[in-house]
C-alpha cells in the first residue's frame, strides 16, 4: 500500500512567488490559500483566530498566516520574505511571500530568484498601478517563466466581468512586451475564499481555472539535462593514502545538463581540455551524471583545477571574459558607485573586481532608462560594467539562471551589495498567454 510520503515523493515541486501593492490583500490570498488547501496546522490557526480577537477582528485575519514579524502584525503590512512549505495530493509547493512596498523590491528579487511562477496581485478597484508594473517587471528580468494575475477584491466591484477584462487586458499587454511567455489571468476575491481553491459561485462568467488548480496543473520543467552542462568545482579529493595514492577527484554539485565518462571537456578559465575517466557518486562509480546531482569527477590529464574553475563540454564550452555587463538589482543599503572595488561572485568562484561604469538605471514603472545614474542605491535596477582581476566563464542569465548570475560584495565587511544577471535585461517580447476558457475573451 502506498504511503503518504512516497505519493509526496511522486509528485512535482513547484517555487513560486507572490507579489502585489500594499493592501491588495496579498497575504490574505496566501492565507486563504493555505487554510482551504488544509494547510495549516489546528494550533497555528488557533493562533491565528486568538491574535485577531485581540485586535477585535471577529472572523480569523488569515494574513497573520504569513506575516510573522512584530513589525509586520502592528502596521499590517508584509516587509520580510515568508517561506511557506506545502503540499497536496497533486503537487508540493514553496511559496515565497514577498512585500509590497516600493522600499521592499529588493525583498521580492530575493523571492522570485529560484520561483518557476509569479503571482502577481491587482486590487480589481484600483487596476493596474505603478507597482504592479514593477513587480511585473522584476519578474520578467528574472525571466520568471509564468505568471499569474490574480484581480483581487472582486466582491467590492459587484463581480464585473468588465472590470476583470479590461485589467487583464492592461497588464497582459504590458508583460508580453516585457517578453513574459505565459500569463494567466484568474479573477478571486481571497478574502470570501472566490476562485482561490473552490469555483466561485458570483462568477459564473469565468469559466478557467482556480488559482490552486492552476498551481497544480502549470507545466514545470525540472529537466536542467536539457542545459547546456556546467560544473563549478568545489573542492579537490586528494587523499594520498595507502588505498588511494594516486586518486584525483574533483567534487561539486552540476549545476546543469549531462556529464558522460569518455566525454571531452574544457576546465575554465584556462581552456585546457581533457576527457573524464570516472564519475563517482554515492561512493560507487557511475558512466552518467546529471543535474543537480553531486558527483566527484576524475579527468585524464593532470590539469591544474581548483575551487571556482569551471568544467563543461569541449564543443560547448561559454565564453570567458574579464569584462561583464550586466543587470543588477542593488540590495545594500550603502550604495553602489563607479569605480567602487568589489569582489564577484559566481558559483563557486569569488574574483575582486572594479565596477567600470553604470550605464543606466531603469525606471520600472515605464521602463524608461536613466542615462548616467553614477551610483545605485537600495532597490534600484540598472545595468553595470564590471572588470574582473581574472577571467569568468558566465553563461547569459536567459540561458541559465545558475551560471549566468552573481553576487556583487563589500570586500570590508562580506555585505552583499547587488544580485547581478549577466546579458541583457529582458527577453525579447513574446506573444503572451492568458489562459480562458470563454472564447468571447480577446486579450
Amino acid at each position: 500500500m502506498t504511503t503518504t510520503a512516497e505519493q509526496l515523493s511522486a509528485t512535482t515541486l513547484l517555487r513560486f512567488a507572490t507579489a502585489g501593492s500594499v493592501d491588495d490583500g496579498k497575504s490574505t490570498l496566501v492565507g486563504r490559500l493555505l487554510h482551504d488547501s488544509k494547510a495549516v496546522l489546528t494550533d497555528q490557526l488557533e493562533a491565528v483566530e486568538q491574535a485577531s480577537l485581540n485586535r477585535g477582528q471577529e472572523a480569523p485575519d488569515l494574513a497573520l498566516l504569513t506575516d510573522g514579524l512584530r513589525a509586520e502584525r502592528e502596521q499590517g503590512i508584509t516587509i520580510d520574505v515568508a517561506y511557506r512549505y506545502f503540499a497536496t495530493a497533486r503537487r508540493r509547493f514553496i511559496l515565497a511571500d514577498t512585500p509590497g512596498h516600493v522600499q521592499y523590491t529588493r525583498n521580492m528579487v530575493t523571492g522570485a530568484s529560484t520561483a518557476e511562477l509569479a503571482v502577481v496581485l491587482v486590487d480589481a478597484r484600483n487596476g493596474v498601478v505603478e507597482q504592479t508594473r514593477r513587480h511585473a517587471a522584476v519578474a520578467a528580468l528574472l525571466r520568471v517563466p509564468h505568471v499569474v494575475l490574480a484581480v483581487n477584491k472582486m466582491d467590492l466591484v459587484d463581480y464585473a466581468e468588465p472590470v476583470f477584462a479590461a485589467i487583464a487586458e492592461e497588464f497582459t499587454a504590458y508583460a508580453a512586451s516585457l517578453g513574459v511567455p505565459e500569463i494567466t489571468a484568474i479573477p478571486i476575491s481571497a478574502l470570501a475564499g472566490d476562485n482561490v481553491v473552490e469555483p466561485s459561485a458570483h462568477m459564473d462568467w469565468y469559466g478557467g481555472p482556480t488559482v490552486l488548480e492552476h498551481l497544480e496543473t502549470v507545466p514545470v520543467s525540472h529537466d536542467l539535462t536539457a542545459c547546456h552542462a556546467r560544473f563549478p568545482v568545489q573542492y579537490v579529493i586528494r587523499p594520498q593514502s595507502a588505498e588511494h595514492p594516486d586518486y584525483r577527484g574533483y567534487a561539486g554539485q552540476i549545476a546543469a545538463g549531462v556529464f558522460r565518462v569518455g566525454e571531452a571537456v574544457s576546465v575554465l578559465p584556462s581552456g585546457r581540455t581533457t576527457t573524464i575517466t570516472g564519475i563517482d557518486a554515492l561512493g560507487e562509480s557511475v558512466d552518467i551524471a546529471w543535474a543537480p546531482q553531486s558527483v566527484t569527477l576524475r579527468l585524464a590529464a593532470d590539469i591544474d583545477i581548483s575551487r571556482g574553475d569551471l568544467i563543461a563540454p569541449a564543443d560547448d564550452a561559454p565564453a570567458v571574459s574579464q569584462d561583464v555587463e550586466a543587470t543588477v538589482c542593488h540590495v545594500a543599503d550603502q550604495p553602489l558607485s563607479v569605480g567602487q572595488r568589489v569582489l564577484l561572485k559566481h558559483t563557486t568562484r569569488t574574483v575582486k573586481a572594479i565596477v567600470k561604469d553604470i550605464p543606466s538605471r531603469l525606471t520600472l514603472d515605464d521602463l524608461s532608462q536613466h542615462p548616467a545614474p553614477g551610483q545605485l542605491v537600495a532597490n534600484d535596477i540598472g545595468r553595470v560594467v564590471v572588470r574582473t582581476a581574472e577571467p569568468l566563464a558566465l553563461d547569459p542569465y536567459e540561458y541559465s539562471r545558475r551560471t549566468g548570475s552573481f553576487l556583487l560584495i563589500d570586500p570590508a565587511d562580506g555585505t552583499t551589495l547587488s544580485a547581478g544577471m549577466a546579458g541583457a535585461a529582458f527577453a525579447e517580447a513574446a506573444e503572451a498567454v492568458v489562459t480562458a476558457d470563454d472564447a468571447e475573451w480577446d486579450f
